[in-house]
């Protein structure tokens, strides 16, 4: 035994080590850390169970035969994290720069459908070049496509982008729940800079194309920015701790100190008296939820909604707030795109839902008619009418259009309505509904400017009051704004015990 233990041992470390001192350095230069030390970052202290640490690949083809490659380039297993279970994967970029073959994809596709059977959290931190172009037809995602979509909705998944992820390798993380970028070292993209120029000619960089603060802001692809991997790490945890283990459980519960009666006076004189002047929704959100902390999603992407998690005594809530201050909080097709997910996203996970609204409509213009802002924005009525997690909304100023339903209404089957004496509901604003109400009185007047201006007036005072919203039972309260907290707080506890009843079905189909 003592010889095979000390073979075991030496076989242990030489894998361990990865691409060997060179290639560690190399990575630590390039200001990653390594999959090992990434792991180890992750989970608690000696919690980690590593999967598959001996497998080898079985290629023989291009002179593979003689390439050792430690582990395949992967680290798999389990451990714990703040105490919770969860299963992960950290490509090891110093192994052949992280690239998949047959048995990584193997051993990635074991540990997450391990994940699902085990009904715990799965988190990819991704840093790989993509397939391994030796192995030919035999290196596939497949399998882990498979699982990753057989998990959707059932455990969460967050993929962490800490360096490239090209081809194929991308659309792993586009299958998860979440997907954090590092700043200046991640890479995402199915082709490359220099396939792009071969084929059409276009010179753009790496971190142009596919850059971290690129898929933050401009395609959508991540969902939170990270300065670097311990900051990345750092957000994995901090997600986790919003979400359950699976979707048969509620988030965790976590005792914040902030006393669920706190009145926060300073949203009584929050919104403008003009329902033009911009104001910023997050200043709402930080007053209301426990000790102001907002973990907000996509918060450089479709700047005209605000997304993200919070704690309201202690639960887990996620936030869907219109944004006035970017495109006066219209709605577009990005908008809808972020906040369907979002909402979805939340449902799936048991996770409460809490709408803040103050939009004028959606956006007008060909451009949102031609990239089809109808499809785009039936996603938004698809995914709330769909929750049946508690859903509670909070109308603080104007909700016109189409956007009265896409932001929850009554008719989304909201189990709360809240409305700040600001708010007001109606097909549009006074000055084009007076327009077009009054056209032949306006027209016909001595004085048309003056009957007009009138009319408008005559309009906001006996429509646009959110009382004319009440008599009509689309709010439920009409409630002094500091009382906010307060009274969402006492329904997320009146509604814990919600059920959801769906109809039998395959799936229902939402328009993608």
């Amino acid at each position: 035994m003592g010889e095979k233990l000390d073979d075991y041992f030496a076989k242990k470390a030489k894998v361990e080590l990865g691409g060997g001192p060179e290639k560690i350095q190399k990575q630590h230069d390039s200001g990653k850390l390594t999959a090992r030390e990434r792991i180890d970052l992750l989970f608690d202290e000696g919690t980690f169970s590593e999967f598959g640490l001996f497998v080898k690949h079985r290629c023989h083809n291009f002179g593979m035969e003689k390439v050792d490659v430690p582990a395949e380039a992967v680290v798999t297993g389990f451990g714990e994290i703040n105490g919770r279970g969860v299963f992960a994967y950290a490509h090891d970029f110093t192994v052949m720069g992280g690239a998949a073959g047959e048995m990584q994809c193997k051993k990635i596709g074991r540990i997450l459908e391990a994940a699902l059977e085990a009904r715990l959290p799965f988190v990819g931190l991704n840093d790989s070049g993509g397939a391994r172009i030796q192995e030919g037809v035999y290196s596939s995602y497949g399998d882990v496509f498979y699982y990753n979509v057989q998990a959707s909705g059932v455990i969460p998944q967050i993929s962490a982008i800490m360096g490239p992820c090209a081809g194929g390798a991308t659309y792993s993380p586009a299958l998860t729940d979440f997907t954090i970028a590092v700043d200046k070292t991640s890479r995402m993209f199915i082709t490359g800079p220099e396939v792009i120029k071969a084929v059409v000619g276009e010179e753009v960089s790496a971190e142009q194309l596919g850059g971290a603060m690129t898929h933050n802001a401009i395609s959508g692809v991540a969902h939170l920015l990270a300065v670097d991997d311990y900051d990345c790490i750092s957000q994995v945890k901090k997600l986790l701790g919003f979400l359950p283990d699976n979707c048969c459980e509620k988030p965790p519960v976590i005792q914040t100190g902030d006393d669920p009666g706190r009145k926060p006076l300073e949203l009584n004189s929050l919104i403008p008296e003009d329902h033009r002047t911009p104001y910023d929704v997050k200043a709402i959100v930080t007053h209301i939820v426990d000790n102001g902390e907002f973990f907000e999603t996509q918060p450089y992407y479709a700047l005209n909604i605000v997304t993200g998690f919070a704690r309201m005594n202690g639960r887990s809530v996620g936030i869907v707030a219109s944004q006035p201050m970017h495109m006066a909080g219209c709605l577009d097709i990005n908008a809808s795109d972020k906040a369907a997910r979002f909402i979805r996203t939340c449902d799936a996970y048991n996770v409460p839902l809490i709408s803040i609204v103050d939009v004028p409509g959606y956006l007008p213009g060909s451009m949102q008619e031609h990239g089809g802002i109808i499809r785009h924005g039936a996603k938004m009525l698809y995914a709330w009418a769909e929750a049946t997690v508690p859903k509670i909304t909070v109308v603080t100023g104007k909700v016109y259009g189409g956007a009265v339903n896409a932001m929850c209404s009554r008719e989304m089957r909201a189990d709360l309505i809240l409305a700040w004496p600001t708010a007001n509901r109606a097909v549009m604003g006074a000055e084009g509904a007076a327009n077009i109400i009054f056209r032949k009185e306006i027209k016909a007047a001595e004085n048309p400017e003056a009957t007009r201006e009138k009319l408008i007036q005559w309009y906001k005072d006996e429509v646009l009051t959110p009382y004319t919203a009440a008599a009509n039972g689309k709010f439920d309260e009409i409630i002094e704004p500091a009382l906010t907290r307060k009274k969402i707080i006492a329904c997320l506890e009146m509604m814990k015990n919600k059920q959801g009843n769906r109809i039998p079905r395959r799936h229902g189909n939402i328009p993608l």
